[in-house]
């Protein structure tokens, strides 16, 4: 299992420190149940210094078995801390399992020297940990990558140039693309960009400064979010974040700023083996289907599993299913035990009927793609051919005709509710009361005759037109139950600018699912013209959204020739 640089009888004696954590993995094991039996105890090197590219001081706990004998080695680099939850997550549990585990602090944060910055370090700073890990007595020449989040973008900047003693990653609720966790379409995400300025200025301190923070930010939000201008609001809660303001004051996707940002490239030429995890509601799920898609088109061994998680509650709720699935593959390409390996390359959660479904890719058969029409009386319709659809201004069609409206306040927006978030309040929620505003528009379809079952890509074109010229559009999937309860399944945000009064198409892309519509059970399409604060709200006249002072409300209409297209995949019986 050795790298060909790293002969273990060439390398110097090692004799493991005597000290022990301060935390057991008693405490994980009380709180979940399910995880596996520990191998071997465990040591504990805290505070070891590990110079970045640039030689500032990386702080670094080293976690190992109190065991005689060779073990890969796995590296964690964080910016939110090394103690809870990740001393006992990542340096107890899989130390416990058999490995040496890296725990670092990314520079500027847990004490490490220099400066954070959200992606410009991370590439340099990886590959000055390998070089320092290939001088230890106690690595073998064998690595690993492990853990969710920005986490999970350390890794990938490790991927870039992969060093040849990586053998395995396992990227969990992963990001690889700040600038599409910052915006959708040029719309800013405003509650992502603030949870994670909270993230990233607080948890790297502690438990009690980031509860501090936390709470203080929690009393202020509403007022942070509500400010015109919305530009430097937050500091009254989390102080001065500089890359906070600059991300929120760089919209467009091409604006130097974003300059190598994405490391979408990492997976286009991997040949790592990469364990993909993440959740139908992840803040980050459509990152981890763009990164399995490149990994499979660039033949990457690699795995996906997609469960019934938010970003977090992948790592509370799901961390059984979540720790078995990376250590089987960690095990399984770091020490060749192939036994814990699932026999299909996908598992997905499906929603709607809460069983787990294996499949042999992503989607395991090309669904069949169906459009479903809103009609003037609310109703939605099922077209048989998708593609026999009249668009605006087709041959077959006189042109566009309104279906419905709405109007849309900026100083009394739409608000959020559920969904693809990062905070605790992400998920599937009742939206009655949502869809019982005025600037909400429902289009739902007749009780079903059996079930349907999605599978793939969800997304909608929309015949739009507005008075102001500027708009939000965002659009949701919906499941009726039988009681008339409107659960959402997925969404999506599209920034919208119509020449005059005249309808333009916009196609907004809607994230992929897995979920069954049962028999007797109805489908909603839910469009309204924003989620107030996942987004920022639209001011109505086109300016910027964070310096924006004077709102125009805005008239919303949509024309015929909208349609919602869903993925139809083969029964899960």
């Amino acid at each position: 299992m050795a790298s060909r640089d790293h002969d273990p009888a060439a390398r110097p004696a090692w004799t493991p420190p005597g000290r022990k954590p301060p935390l057991s993995s008693r405490m994980m094991r009380a709180i979940w149940r399910g995880l596996p039996d520990k191998r071997h105890d465990v040591g504990w090197e805290p505070g070891l210094v590990v110079p970045a590219a640039d030689g500032s001081p990386l702080v670094t706990d080293h976690y190992f078995p109190r065991t005689t004998g060779d073990f890969p080695t796995l590296l964690v680099r964080s910016p939110y801390g090394r103690g809870l939850p990740w001393s006992p997550m990542y340096g107890m549990l899989f130390a416990e399992q058999g490995f040496h585990v890296v725990l670092q602090s990314c520079r500027g944060t847990g004490g490490s020297g220099g400066s954070f910055d959200l992606w410009r370090n991370e590439t340099a700073d990886g590959q000055a940990t390998v070089s320092w890990l290939r001088r230890q007595p106690w690595f073998d020449g064998t690595l690993g990558t492990v853990g969710p989040s920005y986490l999970g973008y350390v890794q990938w900047a490790l991927a870039l140039d992969p060093p040849p003693e990586l053998k395995a990653m396992v990227v969990q609720v992963g990001l690889h693309d700040p600038y599409a966790l910052f915006y959708a379409d040029g719309a800013l995400r405003l509650e992502n960009a603030l949870l994670v300025g909270l993230g990233m200025t607080y948890q790297h301190r502690g438990i009690m400064p980031f509860a501090r923070a936390t709470l203080r930010f929690q009393r202020r939000m509403r007022d942070i979010v509500t400010a015109r201008p919305l530009r430097g609001a937050y500091a009254s809660a989390l102080g001065d974040v500089p890359w906070l303001d600059d991300v929120m004051t760089h919209p467009d996707a091409d604006d130097p700023y974003w300059d190598g940002a994405s490391l979408a490239r990492a997976a286009e030429r991997l040949s790592v083996p990469t364990s993909l995890i993440s959740g139908r509601y992840d803040a980050l799920v459509d990152q981890t289907f763009e990164q399995y898609a490149r990994l499979r088109r660039a033949g990457c061994d690699t795995a996906l599993l997609v469960g019934p998680w938010t970003h977090t509650s992948a790592m509370q709720q799901g961390w059984p299913e979540v720790f078995a699935e990376s250590l089987a593959w960690l095990r399984a390409h770091l020490c060749g035990e192939r036994s814990g390996l699932r026999p299909t390359r996908v598992r997905v959660h499906v929603g709607g009927e809460d069983v787990w479904r294996d499949l042999d890719d992503w989607p395991s058969v090309s669904p069949v793609t169906t459009a479903w029409v809103p009609t003037a009386d609310g109703h939605l319709d099922r077209q048989a051919d998708a593609g026999s659809t009249d668009g605006p201004g087709s041959a077959d069609s006189p042109g566009p005709a309104p279906l419905a409206s709405l109007r849309y306040d900026p100083a009394d927006p739409t608000p959020s509710i559920g969904g693809p978030l990062l905070s605790s309040t992400a998920g599937p929620r009742d939206n009655s009361d949502l869809e019982g505003r005025e600037d909400v528009l429902t289009f739902t379809g007749p009780p079903l005759t059996e079930p349907v079952d999605l599978l793939g890509p969800v997304s909608a074109r929309l015949s739009v037109s507005t008075d102001t010229g500027y708009a939000d559009v965002f659009t949701r999937l919906c499941h009726v139950d039988p009681r008339g309860r409107s659960v959402n399944v997925c969404d999506g945000l599209a920034r919208l600018e119509t020449v005059g009064q005249a309808p333009s198409e916009v196609t907004v892309r809607m994230s992929s699912t897995a979920y069954r519509f049962p028999a007797g059970h109805r489908i909603r399409w839910q469009i309204s013209a924003g989620a107030h604060p996942r987004y920022a709200r639209s001011p109505g006249t086109g300016k910027s959204p964070v310096d924006a002072v004077d709102f125009t409300p805005i008239r919303v209409t949509l024309h015929t020739g909208s349609v919602l297209m869903l993925p139809h995949g083969p029964r899960t019986e």
